[in-house]
């Protein structure tokens, strides 16, 4: 039986950045509209982090069953290391899904937007379907559009939506950044784990557009999250802060381009993560200064 360590582990609380972000985005939005509403940003936030959780617990179980993380370079996976029974992380999954599920609900019924419904069912669906079920969609190579489309869009403008009942530019663009970020994490992980996915018949993008490219990928990913900022500029000054975070994306990108060891690319995913944390607080810190500009 796994230990709680081995839990969190499984948990992959490294990955939660890319959950808060968003939120942080989308709420920053929504108080330039003089909408902010503190428990719908809350709500959000735990739709988000139970989600991250979910979809980390899902890949864990369908990834293990398969095979795919039996020669594994990274962190713990508790099913493809024998610390857990499949069936167990199976539940670990679906009652982290169920729990996001009733966090979103409370968001929709406060804000009476009950269409919502649908966007959050298609949240789980396609958390479980990434690499779960018989035909997942990340064997295909399509799991970076699921992490642009819902760690980047949906979650982002979801979050402004809940507040301020409509988005604004700067919701866009701070939610095509962040998913842009998110991406080039998952890439990151992807591109180490190519060997074994390609031997596993898993074919990510990465394994699609092949080491160097990939690679390549990764670094034009966060140019063009931080860069996009210079498009709010003109009206908001304070936006232009982003770009401090370009000396923080000098080692990751640099490790990528070069690190060809697989364990050399481990420390890219922390410093994704905390790039794409970065990236939220100043993002939010320049959209709340230029308000008041």
């Amino acid at each position: 039986m796994a230990t709680a360590a081995q839990w969190i582990q499984g948990a992959r609380l490294r990955t939660l950045p890319a959950a808060i972000a968003p939120v942080l985005i989308g709420s920053a939005a929504a108080y330039e509209m003089d909408s902010f509403l503190l428990p719908n940003a809350i709500l959000a936030a735990l739709v988000a982090l139970l989600l991250q959780v979910g979809v980390n617990f899902a890949n864990d179980y369908s990834d293990g069953i398969r095979g795919t993380d039996d020669d594994r370079v990274g962190p713990l996976r508790l099913v493809g290391s024998g610390a857990a029974k499949p069936e167990h992380v199976k539940r670990a999954a679906f009652g982290t899904f169920a729990a996001a599920m009733v966090f979103g609900l409370a968001l929709v019924i406060i804000t009476q937007s009950w269409w919502l419904i649908l966007v959050g069912l298609g949240c789980v669906m396609a958390a479980w379907g990434y690499t779960g079920g018989k035909n997942p969609y990340g064997y295909m190579g399509l799991g970076d559009v699921f992490v642009f489309v819902f760690f980047g869009l949906v979650a982002t403008l979801g979050t402004t939506y809940t507040q301020a009942g409509q988005v604004n530019l700067p919701a866009v663009i701070g939610a095509i950044g962040t998913g842009l970020i998110a991406t080039a994490l998952l890439m990151a992980n992807n591109v180490r784990d190519i060997p074994t996915d390609t031997q596993a018949g898993k074919k990510t993008l990465a394994v699609r557009l092949g080491d160097k490219h990939a690679r390549e990928s990764y670094v034009l990913m966060l140019a063009v999250a931080i860069l996009l900022v210079v498009i709010l500029a003109p009206g908001r000054p304070w936006m232009l802060i982003v770009l401090l975070l370009i000396p923080a994306c000098l080692m990751p990108a640099w490790l990528m381009i070069n690190g060809r060891k697989r364990k050399s690319l481990i420390p890219v995913l922390k410093q994704t993560g905390l790039i794409n944390l970065g990236y939220s607080l100043l993002f939010s810190l320049g959209l709340v200064l230029s308000h008041g500009f």
